[in-house]
């Protein structure tokens, strides 16, 4: 190898190792940073780590503000510095300033970035403010690791529609309850406090109507390192959800329906419940109307724990990305599938999923899987 080339090679090989502690850094970022991006810098001179930070909930510091007070807050000069950072630096006023411009004051010398912003309100003008400024950019270092932090981020973004994960319980023969409905407990405790740490990483858990009326659930997560309650959702065409329901008794409740009557409207709206309209042609509600609407809410991701009926009208609609299964080491025998979707005319029509992950906890195992984009919308 030519010596340029093992220049270049150890270069990138140090970009990548100081990107991925910003990216374990990224990882800190408490999930009430949403709907900003979760993000990760870390500012290195001569080859030392001189500061560090992370988004920090919404309305306070940037990674790159934070980052610049750790290296001010131990005497560290910036100057000339290079800055490591899982997202393009914001160049717009939102509820906070610019970063770049604080960059620039600092006189930093160069910005290796994970991935530009989708957001057009940033989406290169960030690097091009730097560059202006004499600021060496580089991007696209560990980019896949980047986007995978912010999933739901990036799908609001620049699909206009919020993250979809699907959890199910079930046995492994597929059944998530025995005919007559019974279903607590199929898989164990482990596996349940695990998918409350599923459900604290959301912005909002969303059920149907059947759900509500047949378990009664809160949809809350119930952790003691809970720091957030996620918005509770109930897909409710006809809203017949009952007005002493556990999901009305605290937090904040979206409920989305099609045809209901003013009356009963008023009356939800009394026990604290926010009622979209959303109908398509078939009096059902409209599930990409429902998407527009949460994504317009700046909803990121979205966890679903609902029935067959629900989660099945979902993946149908593509709409689903990922799905969260807990597989309990049982048979049930007849009973209650997965997922309501109709029968496919040929193998050729499967849905087709990527696994993702699978991993045992407590005897059951936790299947994550990617619905892959010939099937999704957007």
């Amino acid at each position: 190898m030519e010596t340029k080339q093992v220049e270049e090679a150890s270069a990138m090989s140090e970009h990548v190792f100081f990107m991925r502690h910003a990216l374990e850094l990224a990882e800190r970022c408490s999930i009430r940073t949403s709907p900003n991006p979760r993000v990760g810098c870390v500012i290195v001179k001569d080859g030392r780590i001189i500061g560090e930070g992370f988004t920090q909930p919404v309305g306070g510091n940037h990674a790159e503000i934070e980052a610049l007070d750790n290296a001010a807050a131990m005497n560290e000069d910036v100057q000339d510095a290079t800055v490591y950072v899982t997202l393009e630096p914001c160049a717009h006023h939102g509820r906070t300033p610019p970063c770049v411009e604080a960059l620039v004051r600092a006189g930093v010398g160069r910005v290796v970035a994970a991935m530009q912003d989708p957001n057009p309100q940033v989406a290169g003008k960030g690097f091009k403010r730097l560059q202006e400024a004499g600021i060496e950019v580089l991007c696209g270092v560990l980019e896949q690791q980047a986007r995978d932090m912010n999933l739901g981020f990036l799908s609001r973004i620049e699909r206009g529609r919020p993250w979809i994960r699907v959890k199910i319980a079930a046995s492994l023969d597929g059944k998530t309850a025995l005919p007559n409905g019974e279903s607590q407990w199929i898989t164990s405790e482990a596996a349940r406090l695990d998918g409350h740490r599923w459900r604290m990483k959301a912005d909002a858990v969303m059920t149907g109507i059947g759900t509500v009326l047949t378990d009664d659930p809160q949809l809350t997560v119930r952790l003691p390192e809970v720091v957030r309650q996620p918005v509770r959702i109930v897909v409710d065409s006809h809203l017949k959800t009952p007005l002493d329901a556990k999901v009305l008794a605290q937090g904040t409740v979206w409920l989305f329906a099609a045809n209901a009557s003013p009356l009963r409207i008023e009356a939800l709206k009394e026990k604290g419940a926010e009622v979209f309209a959303a109908i398509n042609d078939t009096g059902r509600v409209d599930l990409d109307e429902m998407m527009r609407i949460l994504c317009e809410r700046e909803i990121n991701e979205v966890h679903v724990e609902a029935g067959a009926t629900l989660s099945g009208a979902l993946v149908e609609a593509g709409l689903v990305d990922e799905l969260l299964l807990y597989m309990a080491p049982c048979c049930l025998g007849r009973g209650r599938d997965m997922l309501g979707i109709r029968a496919l005319p040929s193998l050729d029509d499967r849905i087709a999923l990527d696994i993702r992950e699978v991993t045992q906890i407590d005897g059951d195992l936790r299947i994550v899987a990617r619905v892959l984009d010939k099937n999704r919308k957007g």
